[in-house]
């Protein structure tokens, strides 16, 4: 069993990365990245099955793909907290010639990073031909990615989401960030999207909803409970049910901090409502 208040503790430390990184250079998504970041921890500290060592390929482990790229800082402070680089590096997030670009690219060689992202719905055919194609090489590991729940206003993802069921591509997790807020405003008042449960199984995947989107534990258990309904002829949707900004009150429950850096005395805020645990970078 993994140790929870580890996680917490974690989640807690990545927080204080997130809005850092984005206060320093005055750029960046805080929002979408704090609610997220008890996902990232719980997939990468206890539900992938992923190499200590990086390669592109990832023949023999679990794969991950961020589709909604502009949530990166909270991608690279978990990757760099996983090992995969120096958590030092995060000092040079959005810099000129940085490998830690405001959107992933695979140019620099950033370990992790195995997509270009952020051009907003492209992630779900990317997973998915990834999937096939460790079907194709007798691979039995799993495909994982992540997409903002506004992003499925695409109507890219639509046609990789039938395609995903009509082949039988059950080695695929795909987990909706289900924050309800979007750059401009709530997904409600941009474009409803009605029950995405029952777009899902309407295209043919299997749903697991997990209503406590910032809780590990509950966390765990849906990606576990997914885990457990992959090989049996269907993808598996995840339903993750956050909140915008999370851990930091004033970032809570709006739209605002979508894409918007604090100030020297929000960041203060912030940073007291999540006190140290495991060192600033």
């Amino acid at each position: 069993m993994p140790n929870i208040k580890e996680l917490e503790d974690l989640t807690t430390q990545v927080r204080r990365d997130i809005i850092r990184m984005v206060h320093k250079v005055n750029s960046g998504h805080p929002g979408g990245s704090l609610g997220c970041a008890e996902f990232f921890v719980s997939l990468y500290q206890d539900i992938m099955d992923r190499n200590e060592s990086f390669d592109m390929d990832g023949i023999n482990e679990d794969l991950f793909f961020l589709s909604n790229g502009h949530i990166s800082p909270v991608y690279y402070s978990v990757l760099a907290r996983s090992g995969y680089f120096p958590v030092e590096e995060l000092n040079t997030f959005r810099l000129i010639n940085t490998r830690l670009q405001g959107h992933p690219t695979t140019h620099e060689g950033l370990p992790g990073i195995r997509i270009a992202s952020g051009s907003l719905g492209q992630g779900m055919s990317v997973a998915i031909g990834a999937a096939q194609a460790k079907k194709l090489n007798n691979d039995d590991k799993l495909v994982y990615s992540l997409h903002g729940d506004g992003e499925l206003q695409e109507g890219q993802n639509w046609e990789a989401i039938m395609y995903a069921s009509g082949k039988n591509v059950d080695n695929l997790i795909s987990t909706i960030d289900l924050n309800q807020q979007q750059i401009d405003g709530s997904t409600d008042d941009v474009l409803p999207m009605g029950s995405l449960k029952a777009k899902f199984e309407a295209f043919g995947w299997t749903v697991v909803d997990i209503e406590k989107g910032n809780d590990i534990t509950s966390i765990i258990d849906g990606l576990k409970e997914a885990k457990s309904l992959t090989g049996k002829g269907k993808p598996v949707c995840v339903l993750l049910h956050t909140v915008m900004g999370n851990g930091i009150d004033f970032m809570m429950h709006t739209h605002a901090w979508h894409g918007k850096a604090p100030n020297d005395e929000q960041l203060a805020t912030g940073l007291a409502q999540n006190p140290e645990t495991l060192g600033d970078y």
